[in-house]
This record gives structure tokens, C-alpha cells and sequence, in this order.
């Protein structure tokens, strides 16, 4: 695999509201009309949840490339959103960032938690990074990534 681009994160601001419901959509349309979702309550949803404090716009050269979201409470992080535009996919952007996560939670003794739908793609690649599915609906597999597996990730 070739070398990781030097991707940066910028603080997210009330105005990039927009470039990332645009490109969580293009990400996630198939999946909303593979499950039969409804649109405008996933609009709906996704302007209820995004909060800019909680987002950091990844960039390249200057340029947006994705976003990521994430909330700390307790001992735990809990990643709500990884959204990669899709030209700069499987380039190890989304490796790298997740690997600075899960660095970032050994040094905390941090649990990770996420969600991903059982049909995406995404399932196998937080398994490689050692996530354990903990719980499950009809709909979205619950994952974990404890700290003493963190651990040995970040090493």
C-alpha cells in the first residue's frame, strides 16, 4: 500500500455544515435506499446530530477531503461519523485517522465505540483494527475496541 497522505484536521464551523451533509449523503444513499430508509427523516436526523464541536474537517493540500465526528464522555470515545470523499478512498486516509484514534485512546485507557450498518463495507475494516462487534439490531452492528487492544495497536 503507498505511504498515507499528510492529512490535517481543521476545527469544523457552522458553514461546513453543508459540504458535510452533501457528502455523508453521496456516501450513504445506497444504503438508505438499499434498507428502504426515509430520506427526509435521515435529513432530519443527521442535522439533529451533526454538532461542529465535535466535528474536524479532514484536508489535503488545503483542500476538504472528509470529515470525522466524535464524541468524549467518560471513559470512552465514540466515533459517530468517518466520511472520506470518495477520490481520496482507500488511500489509507481513514486507516490513519483511525489509527490516531485508537493511539489517542491507549494513552487515555479509552474505550472506542461506533456503529456501522451491517451491510457496509466499513464492518471489515474496523475488524482489522481489532473492533468487537458487542451488540447488534436489526439494522446496525455495535462495535468496541477496549484499551488494552488499543494498546497494542498504537505500539
Amino acid at each position: 500500500m503507498a505511504r498515507p497522505m499528510p492529512v490535517t484536521l481543521r476545527p469544523a464551523v457552522n458553514q461546513d455544515f453543508d459540504y458535510c451533509r452533501r457528502l455523508y449523503f453521496s456516501e450513504m444513499k445506497w444504503i438508505i435506499e438499499e434498507l428502504h430508509l426515509d430520506r427526509t427523516a435521515q435529513e432530519i436526523s443527521f442535522q439533529w446530530q451533526w454538532d461542529p464541536a465535535q466535528v474536524r474537517i479532514l484536508a489535503l493540500d488545503g483542500a476538504d477531503i472528509g470529515w470525522l465526528q466524535t464524541i468524549t464522555q467518560n471513559d470512552e470515545i465514540f466515533i459517530a461519523q468517518l466520511v472520506v470523499d470518495r477520490p481520496f478512498q482507500r488511500k489509507g486516509i481513514g486507516t490513519e485517522m483511525m489509527k490516531c484514534l485508537i493511539r489517542q485512546a491507549a494513552q487515555l485507557n479509552q474505550v472506542i465505540r461506533l456503529n456501522v450498518v451491517k451491510i457496509s463495507p466499513a464492518r471489515r475494516f474496523y475488524e482489522r483494527l481489532g473492533f468487537q462487534v458487542v451488540h447488534e439490531d436489526d439494522r446496525k452492528l455495535y462495535m468496541k475496541l477496549d484499551p488494552d487492544t488499543a494498546m497494542r495497536w498504537s505500539n
